[in-house]
């Protein structure tokens, strides 16, 4: 068996000499894929000096306005905003505060109109559950009575079972003081 033979039967091998190039390469590949954009950006600026110019287009602002709001706000009004220069234009500042309270006005209508809604839909829930409570109690209403009715019928019977079987134990005692006895009599009859 020869050295070729032996490879073959193991599988298929790779030259190591060819392994460390490929993987050296891709290796390559990944870090200019991550590295690359960010450093021709900054090359770029450099060579072109366009730091300082991109930020020359925009005129600088010359407004004095404070951090905080004119109005606290709700969280969910957080996109209404008053804090920008136009505030000391009071006919600006005067519409503004109006559209801000028509906003809220409405605001408070909608929620006001949900909550009525959802008061109507709880009610009309609680006027159907009572209706098959009601329901509920006449069957079981019904079904109590039924009950009783079967509970004094039954007792009647017991007590009539009583009544019959001390009679019978009459009637036997008689019979059997005549001479009755108990095969006789029917032997006789037939």
């Amino acid at each position: 068996m020869t050295s070729g033979d032996s490879r073959r039967r193991r599988g298929c091998s790779i030259n190591p000499r060819i392994v460390k190039p490929i993987l050296s390469v891709l290796g390559l590949g990944i870090a200019a894929y991550i590295l690359g954009p960010p450093l021709y950006w900054h090359t770029a600026e450099a060579l072109l000096g366009h730091s300082s110019s991109l930020h020359s287009g925009c005129p600088v602002c010359t407004c004095d306005c404070p951090s905080q709001p004119l109005i606290a706000m709700p969280e969910e009004l957080s996109n209404v905003s008053f804090t920008d220069c136009a505030k000391h234009d009071p006919d600006v500042n005067e519409e503004m505060e109006k559209n801000f309270v028509s906003l809220l006005s409405e605001e408070l209508k909608l929620r006001e109109a949900e909550s009525v809604e959802g008061q109507r839909q709880a009610d009309l829930g609680l006027l159907e559950a009572k209706k098959v409570a009601s329901q509920f109690q006449k069957e079981a209403d019904k079904c109590n009575s039924g009950m009783e009715t079967c509970e004094e019928a039954r007792e009647r019977a017991e007590t009539d079972l009583i009544e019959q079987r001390k009679l019978s134990a009459v009637w036997e005692a008689r019979a059997r003081q005549k001479g009755w006895k108990d095969g006789q009599q029917l032997k006789a009859q037939s």
